[in-house]
Parts: C-alpha cells; structure tokens; sequence
C-alpha cells in the first residue's frame, strides 16, 4: 500500500515538475528531483548516489540558467537594463494577466516597452524583445530536457 502511494506521490511530482517548466512561478526541475527523491524511498528503486547527485546539479544548474539566460539573450540583441527589467516584469504581469500565452509573449512586450522608455528606438526595442523571446525559449527547453530526463527513469524503474 505504501509502496503505491509513493509510486503515485512520485509520479505526480514529475508532472507538476514537467508543468513547472513552462510555469515560471514552479520550480519544475527541483520538483521533478523531489519525485525521483521519493521514488528512490520505494524498496523497489535503488538509485546511485552518484546518479542522484548528477540529477541534482543538473536540476541547480539548470534553474540557475534560467534566471540568467533570457537577460543573456536580452542583452545579446542589444537589449540594456531597461530592456532586462521590462523583460522580467513582462514575464510577471503575462503570467497574472494574460495566461497562459502570458509567459511567452510577456518577456517580449515587456523587453519592447523597457528598451522603449530609455531610447525611442522601435527596431532596437524589437531585437530585444526577440532576445528575450529566445532566452526564454532556451530556458525553458534545458528545463523541460533536465525533467524529461527524470520522468524517464520514473517510467524505466516503475514499469520495468
């Protein structure tokens, strides 16, 4: 019966995890890990200490990447400070505003709007936006990689 439970409990952290991905406000792949973390307390799943500590930084590393990259492909496009900040509190208003292609298209009007208010060019304003598009784009995918890998070990240890 408890091993059950902790199968579910498992699995329904690696879905919220996988969720968590596309949803900033979800750390998904720390919550996929805290799935693999209990499917490990079952008797029937005997991970390496070496497999969970690489799932570990992989799921640290990759939630840090995430706050990093977009104001990498901000600033990569030529986006400032303004652009970065617009950018971060376009992420925040899309997600409460606009869901769920708040996320998405957020970053980017954001980013247009802040590279707008410090300099009134339109075409910088936009390759900006299209940086911080493609950061989050990035970030979200290296997110997505890390807890898919999780999800599969979930499937090879439950139903193998």
């Amino acid at each position: 019966m408890i091993e059950v439970l902790l199968f579910s409990l498992a699995g329904i952290l690696l879905l919220v995890g996988l969720i968590g991905c596309i949803l900033p406000i979800i750390p998904g792949p720390s919550i996929s890990f805290i799935g693999i973390l209990v499917l490990e307390a079952t008797k029937k799943v005997d991970f390496s200490s070496n497999f969970l500590l690489t799932l570990f930084v992989l799921a640290a590393v990759v939630t840090a990447l995430d706050y990093i990259i977009p104001v990498w492909g901000t600033k990569r496009f030529g986006g400032t400070r303004s652009g970065v900040i617009g950018s971060t509190l376009g992420l925040i208003g899309g997600l409460f505003f606009f869901p769920p292609l708040g996320i998405i298209i957020g970053p980017f009007i954001g980013a247009v709007i802040g590279e707008m208010l410090q300099k009134d060019d339109l075409s910088k304003a936009l390759r900006s936006g299209i940086g911080s598009f493609i950061g989050f784009l990035l970030g979200t995918g290296l997110k997505l990689i890390v807890s898919s890998v999780m999800i599969y070990y979930y499937f090879k240890e439950v139903f193998a």
